[in-house]
């Protein structure tokens, strides 16, 4: 249904423009009550101002780069996203090293260089986007929709809240740990930028389970349904050990790039680094099944139960996080974060399996 799919792109692209238009707002407002809150120490007070400035000011490259690679991953296109991000990544290394090192522009420089890498990412998913044909816009399909909007605002607002809710145990998290002193803020911090690439895989596993499971309950094919499930746990189960295997061995060496050894204290920072990483390696098979299940029920058509399990990962995140490090000292932050992995996971395996049934009756008969 070519014209139903140019109107539901308008209505989401009016959707996002909107968004933009808040969230710059609101976001730029609360940087200073926010990092008051989270107790951030004065001396890098000024820094962390300027960079979140610059970032949230360029809040609608990040909203446009995000809807423009859904677009083309709903469409089965899913290298196009990869291949502005690999642009992406290039152009932010290149303009680091120009506006840092050569223009001496510092914090503003290295955000700056962040912004212009993610419009760049939009404007190449754009031209992918603009290459396929039952995506060429007519005026019409501008014209404004309200029962289609609401019915997106309907199916995105649990997600949004479900980000939304984990950003804030995030936070909580910063919290207490901006009170354990530099040193071990320093160490938590380089196993988290550490996280982002063991994650990675989940999530582009969930990307593509989200676009598998819209497409074959669309077309009513439970038998490929349960053969998703079945690849992407098995594929979640592989790369989860060997991405903790390597962790666990050579872990150190790869959190020393992060870490720089020049500093007096760096053999400690590292350390303390390394006892986070050991925990989450030894943990990470969780935080794989989470991406698989909650984007396979988002895939379906399901987003309050994967928004419930970012209820559950702030309710874990959170009263770990308060309660785990007054029993056992500083090193009980560590476990904030894998205890959310673990009850979030569960509350979605247990919550698929007892409802599988019942969802696959309503696509065969909906």
């Amino acid at each position: 249904d070519d014209k139903a799919l140019r109107k539901t792109t308008a209505m989401i692209v009016r959707l996002c423009a909107a968004l933009a238009v808040m969230l710059t707002a609101a976001s730029l407002l609360s940087i200073m009550p926010l990092l008051h809150l989270l107790r951030t120490e004065q001396a890098i007070m000024g820094g962390a101002q300027q960079y979140l400035s610059v970032l949230f000011a360029g809040t609608i490259a990040v909203l446009a780069y995000n809807m423009s690679a859904a677009i083309l991953r709903c469409m089965g296109d899913s290298k196009s996203p990869l291949v502005a991000m690999l642009i992406a990544a290039c152009v932010n290394i290149g303009l680091d090293l120009l506006f840092v090192m050569v223009f001496q522009w510092g914090i503003f420089g290295a955000a700056f260089a962040t912004v212009i890498s993610q419009g760049i990412s939009f404007l190449y998913c754009l031209h992918r986007l603009r290459a396929i044909g039952s995506l060429r816009m007519q005026p019409e399909d501008w014209k404004m929709d309200w029962a289609l909007f609401g019915r997106l605002l309907r199916m995105g607002v649990p997600v949004g809240l479900q980000n939304a809710v984990i950003a804030v145990g995030g936070m909580v998290v910063q919290f207490v740990l901006n009170g354990f002193g530099y040193l071990f803020v320093a160490g938590f911090t380089a196993t988290n930028k550490l996280l982002g690439m063991l994650e990675s895989t989940a999530i582009a596993f969930g990307y593509a389970m989200t676009t598998y499971m819209g497409q074959n309950r669309g077309a009513r094919n439970i038998k490929r349904i349960d053969t998703g499930i079945h690849s992407v746990l098995l594929l979640s189960a592989v790369f989860s050990i060997l991405l903790s295997v390597v962790s666990l061995l050579w872990g150190r060496n790869i959190l020393s790039l992060f870490i720089s050894s020049e500093e007096a204290d760096a053999s400690q920072v590292i350390s303390i680094a390394y006892q986070y990483l050991t925990l989450m390696a030894y943990m990470l098979w969780s935080l794989y099944l989470l991406h698989a299940y909650r984007s396979s029920l988002q895939g379906l058509g399901n987003t309050t139960v994967p928004f419930l399990s970012g209820v559950m990962e702030f309710a874990m995140r959170v009263s770990v996080a308060l309660i785990v490090p007054q029993l056992i000292g500083q090193q009980g932050i560590f476990f904030a974060e894998v205890s959310a992995w673990f009850g979030a996971a569960l509350l979605m395996v247990v919550y698929y399996y007892a409802r599988i049934r019942s969802i696959k009756r309503e696509i065969l008969t909906g």
